[in-house]
């Protein structure tokens, strides 16, 4: 009997516990996940183009990044900014880019198309072994930003 009498005392305290948890937790949930609701963000960045690095178009445009749009609507994103450490900076001219869509920005030269645009660079961007890519609003403040090092071997899912 007292066994049973203890048992529910104890539900019922580890249940109060446990309530008193639950929004700590779901406050934690909604900021990691708020960086990455109704807007732009970094997605797979593949910095370290594959194979040797050659300088050759093909191998400019094997170095890479994603931005992602998740929100429910087209963005123009005529005066966005992606930079890198040294400064580099790629400007989007006039490109809307459609709700829960990608664009990849790649690094050498080739003709902008739907889901893909062409920073028209002779020589590579992101540095293989640690950088940060940023995306940067026409306002001039950080939308989001993504850092690799060499542990990551030549790709980052930024997500």
């Amino acid at each position: 009997m007292r066994i049973r009498a203890a048992l529910p005392a104890t539900l019922t305290a580890a249940a109060a516990l446990a309530v008193g948890l639950l929004p700590a937790a779901s406050a934690q949930a909604t900021v990691r996940s708020a960086a990455h609701q109704g807007g732009l963000h970094l997605g797979y960045i593949q910095y370290d183009s594959p194979g040797r690095d050659t300088r050759s178009n093909a191998s400019l445009n094997a170095e890479w990044v994603n931005i992602h749009n998740n929100s429910r609507s087209a963005i123009q994103l005529k005066g966005y900014k992606l930079k890198d450490n040294t400064g580099y900076t790629y400007t989007f001219g006039s490109y809307k880019i459609g709700a829960g869509k990608t664009v990849k920005v790649r690094t050498g030269k080739g003709s902008n198309a739907a889901g893909v645009v062409y920073w028209g660079r002779g020589s590579y961007v992101w540095n293989n072994t640690s950088d940060k890519a940023r995306l940067i609003k026409p306002s001039g403040s950080l939308l989001d930003s993504c850092s690799w090092t060499t542990r990551d071997h030549g790709t980052r899912n930024c997500h």
